[in-house]
């Protein structure tokens, strides 16, 4: 019963799923029926499927007979209008056929004209194509004709970029043209070409650089200097509007000396030429780099060795200098326009190089300059080397600290010829006054030496200046040095209270040595006479004076005040002081040699027994010499006369005390004292006659005083006054030594007993004789006394 049941269920089941695929069919369009069909042969039952198929065919058969049953009127009228169209469409067709006919007789023509088109546009294309690969291709040709022209102008920097392009950028675009593999294998060959080349176009422009930097350096100072000189024109006329050349111009004329210079520039120029790319071959360059920097150094140490005779003419130092300016010229020009053939820390370090050794040429050779104005020279030769270098961004700080070091080379050098200078006025002085005869010689003193007389001025012509030549002539050389000094200190950037302390230094320097040694020199001739020496004084007192208007002529050149802090002051004063000094005692040596030279004419006859009358013609002719000569100092300070006076008659005394006591003069009769004794009368008359004014009373004769006490006590022979009062402060003979009386005394006791053989037979001679012995016995005893 249940199997009847599951049959039934089945049949069921198979009946619909039929129903459903049917429905399918007829709604599914005929493309897609195939999976359809496929699941009713995969199944069992499709004979049932295909009954039920045959089933479903004849209800729709019987459903179109049914259809047409009801519209065939209706077809047979459309077959009927058919049959209408079919005539009209014949009309048609013969005439579309008439009209094709014409229209392919009227349009042969135009198909013609479309064909040639169609080839005409065949063509285009093709050479449309043949143009894209021709532009392909010229890039290519264009690169190597430009390689090949940058290798025939010998530009290989360029070149070797150049081939670099076309290598790695155009030749693969068109790497299957047969020419372009040509290209392709040559370009090893070409970069090792251009590589040989290159280095031997290095080489050259090495050696052109060379033997051209002195000219380099030569045309950049020279425009240095023209700039500075353009500069000075703009400080002295403001309003003309200037700027200072930038260093782009400076390098034109880099540019220009190597194309004017150099036969080898458009080569070099090629060597420097850069294109900003990145360079890839880091080998090649390196190699080159190295190269080049071993090489200049060689030349940098051949151009900073200065020939041995460098210091004897200026020539020689802007050689040198030229030769430097050119080499940093050219190192700066390839900084600036190559890229890694050198580099900043590169040239610091050459020129660290060079500026140590320059500066220590410059001292060794400077050192043996003698001649100042080569020195000057040298220093603005120098300081153009340095601007013109700094223009170049080369820093020159050391150069400028060493010419400070040269600045007192340059002052010794100065002190030296400045020395000469005196010499030759001192030497070819007159020592007299300068005698002026006109308003306008008068004027012409006054306006070389700044000296005030109002005295003076009124004294009618003929009349003199109280000073020689020499102080005026002395005073504008002092002047000329301080222009001298004035001259080095320009350009040196020095503030004005430098060299305001400059110029002061250096002037007192030739003030206190070397004016001063001049002035010594001359005092200490052996030649030397009073007459000088007193003119020597007076032009020295005026040239003191003068000292406080050289220093308003360095305050008017400086702008610096004299009580600005730390501003020198000038010790002209006290060199002129010592001068006079030293003149001051010359002239007492000179006075007293004079003095000494007259008593060498002195001829005592110590023996003679006959009473003189009248004084010495010696110390006669000595007498009136003082008198002449004191009368010359009239010019001369009090104190300077009045000293010299005095000098001369305790001189005078002193050598007439040891002219009467000399060992030579073993004996003396008391007739050569009274001559003797005359003579001093005749010095103390010159004393007591006032010979220079100024001397308070008797003052002057005291410098007889003992002479003239020990001639009293012989002459009187008042010996028992002596010895009575000898010590004491109001003794008459206080000036009198025991042992110059027992020395002179002994001389006259010997006289006594040689010359008065017979004398002892007469009682006044024997009392004589026994009185001398007795005080010599008494002297004796008093030295021997004073002496314990």
């Amino acid at each position: 019963m249940e199997r009847v049941k599951m049959a039934e269920a089945e049949s069921l089941e198979t009946a619909a799923e039929h129903e459903r695929i049917l429905r399918e069919i007829e709604s599914t369009d005929t493309a897609c029926i195939g999976p359809t069909l496929r699941s009713v042969y995969d199944g069992e039952e499709h004979g049932r499927f295909m009954e039920k198929l045959e089933t479903r065919i004849r209800n729709h058969d019987r459903e179109i007979e049914k259809m047409c049953n009801f519209h065939y009127q209706g077809f047979v009228d459309s077959i009927t209008e058919l049959l209408k169209v079919r005539g009209e469409a014949q009309k048609l067709k013969n005439q579309v056929t008439d009209t094709n006919r014409k229209l392919q007789h009227e349009g042969k023509e135009l198909v013609i004209a479309m064909e040639e088109l169609k080839q005409c546009r065949l063509q285009q294309r093709n050479i449309s194509a043949t143009v894209d690969k021709l532009m392909l291709c010229l890039p290519v040709l264009e690169m190597y004709s430009k390689l090949r022209d940058q290798m025939k102008t010998k530009r290989h920097y360029p070149a070797l970029k150049t081939l670099e392009h076309l290598e790695h950028t155009y030749l693969p675009q068109v790497s299957h043209y047969r020419f372009c593999k040509v290209m392709v294998d040559n370009i090893p060959k070409l970069r090792e070409e251009i590589k040989d080349v290159s280095m031997s176009d290095l080489k050259d422009f090495l050696e052109s650089i060379r033997k051209h930097s002195d000219k380099i350096g030569e045309t950049a100072m020279k425009q240095a200097q023209q700039q500075r000189n353009l500069d000075n024109i703009i400080l002295q006329q403001p309003r003309i509007g200037s700027k200072r050349k930038s260093k782009k111009e400076a390098y034109t004329i880099f540019d220009t000396e190597i194309e004017s210079t150099s036969p080898k520039s458009e080569q070099d120029s090629g060597i420097l030429d850069v294109e900003d790319e990145e360079d890839d071959e880091e080998g090649a360059r390196e190699t080159f780099e190295n190269y080049y920097r071993k090489q200049r150094r060689k030349q940098a140490r051949l151009v900073l060795q200065p020939p041995s005779n460098m210091h004897e003419t200026l020539d020689g130092y802007r050689k040198y200098f030229n030769q430097i300016v050119g080499f940093f010229v050219v190192e700066d020009h390839i900084l600036h326009t190559t890229q890694g053939l050198v580099n900043r820390a590169y040239i610091d370090e050459l020129w660290e190089m060079a500026l140590s050794k320059t500066i220590a040429a410059l001292r060794t050779h400077s050192s043996y300059c003698s001649d100042p104005n080569l020195v000057l020279d040298l220093k603005n030769l120098i300081v153009l080397f340095a601007d013109t270098l700094q223009v170049y961004g080369f820093p020159v700080n050391q150069l400028f600290d060493m010419l400070l070091e040269i600045r007192d080379q340059y002052s010794e050098t100065l002190l030296k010829k400045w020395s000469g200078i005196f010499r030759n006025i001192l030497d070819s002085d007159n020592y007299s006054p300068i005698p002026v005869t006109s308003e306008e010689m008068y004027k012409k003193v006054i306006g070389q030496f700044p000296f005030q007389d109002a005295e003076l001025e009124k004294q009618p012509f003929p009349k003199k200046f109280p000073f020689s030549e020499f102080v005026p002539k002395v005073y504008n050389q002092i002047k000329e040095f301080i222009y001298a000094c004035l001259k080095f200190s320009e350009d040196l950037h020095l503030s004005s209270t430098e060299v305001d302390d400059m110029i002061r230094k250096s002037t007192n320097l030739l003030l206190t040595r070397t004016l001063s040694n001049s002035l010594q020199n001359v005092i200490k001739r052996k030649n030397i006479g009073l007459t000088e020496l007193v003119q020597i004084i007076i032009n020295t007192t005026h040239l003191e004076k003068s000292c406080k208007y050289l220093e308003e002529f360095i305050t008017n050149i400086t702008n610096v005040l004299p009580e600005t802090v730390h501003t020198t002051k000038l010790y002209g004063t006290t060199t002129f002081k010592d001068a006079r000094h030293a003149a001051e005692e010359e002239i007492y040596t000179n006075l007293n040699q004079k003095i000494d030279q007259f008593l060498q004419l002195a001829d005592y006859d110590w023996m003679t027994g006959d009473l003189g009358s009248k004084a010495s013609d010696y110390l006669v002719d000595l007498i009136a010499f003082l008198r002449s000569t004191f009368a010359v100092f009239t010019h001369l300070p009090g104190k300077v006369a009045q000293t010299a006076c005095m000098s001369a008659c305790k001189h005078l005394a002193t050598s007439l005390m040891q002219l009467l006591l000399e060992a030579e003069v073993r004996q003396l009769t008391l007739g050569a004292l009274q001559q003797f004794n005359l003579d001093v009368r005749e010095c103390e008359q010159f004393a007591r006659s006032g010979p220079v004014p100024g001397f308070q009373e008797d003052t002057l004769q005291l410098a007889f005083i003992d002479l003239r006490q020990l001639l009293d006590l012989f002459i009187q022979w008042d010996w028992s006054t002596y010895l009575a009062d000898y010590g004491q402060p109001t003794c008459k003979y206080l000036r009198v030594n025991p042992v110059t009386a027992l020395t002179l005394l002994e001389k006259m006791k010997d006289t006594s007993r040689k010359n008065n053989m017979f004398a002892q037979f007469r009682k006044n001679e024997r009392d004589k004789q026994k009185l001398i012995d007795t005080v010599a016995k008494q002297l004796r005893g008093l030295i021997s006394s004073h002496h314990s």
